[in-house]
């Protein structure tokens, strides 16, 4: 799609004031995306499935500001209003207008999300249709799924075992993950894990310690502070963490100046949960706490930019 053109219909979903007009906007991009994907022009594919990714969250907003003030239409009664000789008519539902559960629920899971964030996760979205060979509608529809993993803090998300591979040839072995659950451990392999149920910022880590922890805002101070509590008493000698790479808050800012090297990797890593595969907005970190660096940056160093403390 020609930039001018590309503008001009986010602009116009932008602008877009009534259901109808943000429904069209939206179906006109699916028509579209639908013919790019079947001529195999991917570009066209990726800016058609974008704009119709922001004229449903424009319909949403727009949902919204309507049970806010006037109300909708449910049906399912006299759609008219006034007087018998001057009926006013009432709005359509927007079943009506072709707008089912599933998309008007989507709608509104994308207007919830703040601008900035949106914007953000557009962002990393084209970053990754660009690279994987991923149907575009496959991340598309998972975008707004995905937000709530991101910014909420759902906290059972596995790392692929390619990392932990890697993170085992630095330490040597695992011998605790204390942020885990049977099935994320048939991966790591620890020599021991604990669970939500048994809760492992009650118990003492001990060993060579693995750790992606809960990504929730309640709970990864308290892991952070538990790890570097360990390492400093002796009983945690060397480990490596995963987590986002927020550098804006004040665990990262913790953590990093006890590690002994920190790795952020140039691509986005594909946490896991069953079948779901979470899509993170912002790129991932690696701490290494130990005495062996050279390994940690020898391992890392081709996965990304590794950082050490001067």
């Amino acid at each position: 799609m020609k930039l001018a053109k590309y503008d001009a219909a986010c602009r116009a979903v932008a602008e877009a004031k009534t259901v109808d007009e943000a429904k069209d906007l939206r179906d006109k991009a699916e028509a579209m995306r639908a013919y790019a994907r079947q001529a195999k022009n991917r570009q066209l594919e990726v800016d058609t499935a974008e704009i119709r990714m922001r004229a449903e969250r424009r319909l949403g907003e727009i949902i919204k500001l309507q049970k806010d003030t006037v109300g909708l239409n449910k049906g399912g009664g006299d759609t008219s209003t006034g007087s018998l000789s001057r009926p006013v008519q009432s709005p359509p539902t927007l079943a009506e207008i072709g707008i089912d559960k599933d998309l008007s629920s989507r709608s509104q899971k994308l207007a919830a999300v703040p601008e900035d964030k949106f914007e953000g996760m557009l962002g990393g979205w084209r970053d990754r249709v660009a690279d994987e060979t991923e149907r575009v509608t496959t991340n598309l529809l998972k975008l707004g799924e995905n937000y709530r993993a991101n910014s909420t803090g759902e906290n059972e998300w596995y790392t692929p075992a390619n990392h932990i591979e890697i993170a085992r040839q630095v330490l040597g072995e695992i011998d605790l993950d204390p942020a885990s659950n049977a099935e994320a451990n048939k991966i790591v392999k620890a020599k021991k894990y604990f669970s939500e149920k048994n809760n492992g910022l009650s118990k003492r880590w001990v060993g060579r310690v693995w750790l992606n922890p809960p990504y929730s805002r309640d709970l990864m101070g308290p892991f952070v502070e538990k790890l570097i509590e360990s390492y400093k008493s002796g009983s945690v000698p060397a480990a490596i963490m995963v987590s986002h790479n927020n550098t804006d808050t004040g665990w990262f800012h913790s953590l990093s100046n006890v590690a002994a090297a920190v790795c952020f990797p140039r691509q986005r890593i594909k946490f896991y949960r069953n079948k779901d595969i979470a899509a993170p907005v912002n790129g991932q970190v690696f701490f290494y706490l130990g005495k062996r660096a050279d390994t940690f940056i020898k391992k890392y160093r081709e996965m990304g930019v590794v950082m050490v403390p001067i």
